[in-house]
């Protein structure tokens, strides 16, 4: 087994500037709590140990929810994580997500432009990190495009599903989850944005149930970052983690 399988994630593509990792849901970007809990910052910091000691770091550029999977760059110079930035700035990195929705959408393309900001600015919210749509947001922007429509037979009965490929122009907090939740079609094992608010607080409460598998279907919301692109110079892909593939099958 290999050292780059043991720290649970794929690299898929490295120079000397930077390196492009496939992260695994469930696996946090960067630490957020001093339990030392595994993170991709922490790992990287081992695996790049020898470049970090000549003066190089990293820098994580395009940060991923816990339960989302997919494409991260990484910056392992200053001079690289300032290119990148100014790329971003630029609108030149290009991103897009495969998500699966509840529901078959009207539409075949679709763009939604609707600020957002924390939800507790503006109302009681249980969820410290919770968005909602407001004037008073920040500006944000989600191009949204149906892949496939598909059919799925649960226990709890037959649902319609899509396969979504999203593309933020901005990059906001939770921004496609918001969006996508907004317009009726919230995606699939999303505890914050998807049928109940509280069903995040009981997974806090209790961990993955049966209830909340039957209500949510999937134990991580189905968000996976499947391209990367710097516009006109090079793209990464990613294809469909195996617990999102099997779903959409």
């Amino acid at each position: 087994m290999s050292y780059t399988t043991l720290l649970h994630f794929r690299i898929t593509d490295e120079t000397d500037d930077y390196i492009v990792v496939d992260k695994p849901p469930f696996l946090l970007t960067h630490p957020t709590k001093p339990n030392g809990a595994p993170t991709l910052w922490k790992l990287l910091q081992q695996l790049l140990a020898f470049e970090i000691a000549s003066g190089g770091q990293v820098s994580i550029v395009n940060r991923l929810d816990r339960e989302t999977s997919g494409l991260v760059l990484v910056a392992k110079t200053s001079e690289a994580a300032r290119k990148f930035g100014m790329l971003m700035q630029e609108r030149r990195l290009r991103k897009e997500y495969l998500a699966v929705v509840w529901g078959w959408p009207e539409w075949q393309t679709k763009v939604v432009d609707a600020p957002l900001d924390r939800q507790g600015e503006h109302q009681k919210s249980e969820i410290w990190l919770k968005q909602m749509i407001h004037p008073a947001g920040a500006p944000a922007q989600t191009e949204f495009q149906v892949e496939r429509r598909f059919i799925k037979s649960e226990s709890s009965g037959t649902d319609k599903f899509s396969l979504i490929r999203a593309v933020p122009r901005t990059g906001r907090t939770h921004q496609i989850r918001v969006h996508l939740a907004s317009i009726g079609h919230p995606i699939v094992g999303d505890k914050i944005y998807g049928p109940d608010e509280q069903l995040y607080l009981r997974f806090i409460e209790t961990g993955w149930t049966a209830e909340l598998e039957q209500r949510l279907l999937l134990p991580r919301h189905a968000l996976h970052s499947a391209k990367l692109a710097i516009v006109g110079e090079i793209e990464w892909e990613s294809p469909l983690p195996v617990d999102l593939a099997e779903f959409v099958r």
